[in-house]
């Protein structure tokens, strides 16, 4: 009986050792499954808050887009980028304010500052483009003759060299003469004037160029046609007397090298050409050479006289 007693309280003394460490491991696992279920929270909260400063981000960045809530806004901005020489960030701006701003008193002001923006960041075509835009959408304003103006003076810097094609440079004539025909009062006819003188010496010197280099490839017939249309033409050119001059060395070579039937005739172009020289141009560089040729070839139609009177 005692046995039995002792081996009870034996199997007691274990039991409860066992049920102390189920305990606190029991104890343990919730007071992780706490701890990672207040991480798992604090990550949810990060989270939730980032997002919500993104849609704040997001909402700002749309609130700074060019639309008619923000009008206002954006114009000053442009206004500033103009004023600080930022033409090609206001120009960007003003593009887009301008469609918002029909029907507005300062959509014509928009599109001026538009094409300045261009033409003060050296872009003359866009700049031509959007000037006479504004002059003919808004020929009435006040900014109408300066626009129109604008447009001259950006296709003048359009016009190429002389030694290529001269389309820009006979566009921005007639647009020059459209300018003086529409406001001949304007104070900016003069400047209009000079702006001619230089783009018609331009095409005065390729057409001589032409003239020369038809003389210097022995294309005598070729030169004497561009030469003459060339003091038709310009005859106030600074190249028309050696256009004439060369005239005359052209007229002179040719008849050299002429068959003797034709030399007589060829030689009198020759004094011809020398006679023009001597009425228009008596004071050119190139007088006295011209002068010594036409002194031989009127000998040389002497002799070929003297031959015909002796056969």
């Amino acid at each position: 009986m005692a046995k039995r007693i002792f081996i009870i309280l034996t199997i007691i003394a274990l039991a409860i050792p066992t049920r102390g460490f189920s305990q606190a491991v029991s104890s343990n696992s919730e007071g992780k499954g706490q701890a990672a279920s207040s991480q798992i929270a604090d990550t949810n909260a990060v989270s939730s808050n980032n997002d919500k400063q993104k849609k704040t981000k997001k909402k700002t960045v749309k609130s700074n887009k060019v639309s008619f809530e923000t009008f206002d806004m954006n114009y000053a901005k442009a206004l500033k980028f103009y004023e600080n020489g930022q033409y090609l960030s206001a120009a960007r701006l003003f593009e887009e304010l301008y469609p918002l701003s029909l029907g507005t008193p300062v959509a014509d002001t928009l599109l001026f500052l538009f094409a300045d923006c261009y033409y003060k960041n050296r872009d003359f075509e866009l700049a031509a483009f959007h000037f006479k835009d504004y002059a003919r959408h808004y020929p009435g304003t006040d900014k109408a003759e300066e626009a129109h103006f604008m447009c001259v003076k950006s296709v003048f810097e359009i016009s190429p060299v002389y030694s290529v094609d001269q389309s820009s440079t006979l566009y921005a004539i007639d647009e020059m003469d459209l300018f003086i025909k529409t406001y001949p009062y304007s104070p900016h006819v003069e400047e209009c004037n000079q702006m001619l003188d230089v783009l018609r010496e331009k095409l005065a010197q390729k057409d001589f160029e032409i003239a020369k280099l038809y003389y210097n490839t022995d294309h005598y017939q070729a030169a004497q046609i561009a030469v003459k249309n060339f003091l038709k033409e310009y005859p106030n050119s600074k190249y028309a007397h050696e256009a004439v001059y060369i005239l005359v060395k052209n007229n002179h070579e040719y008849a050299r090298k002429s068959v003797a039937s034709k030399k007589k005739e060829r030689y009198q172009a020759c004094v011809d050409a020398y006679k023009i020289m001597q009425a228009q141009y008596p004071n050119s560089g190139y007088y006295m050479d011209a002068k010594k040729l036409a002194d031989d070839a009127l000998n040389q139609i002497n002799k070929i006289k003297n031959q015909n009177n002796n056969q």
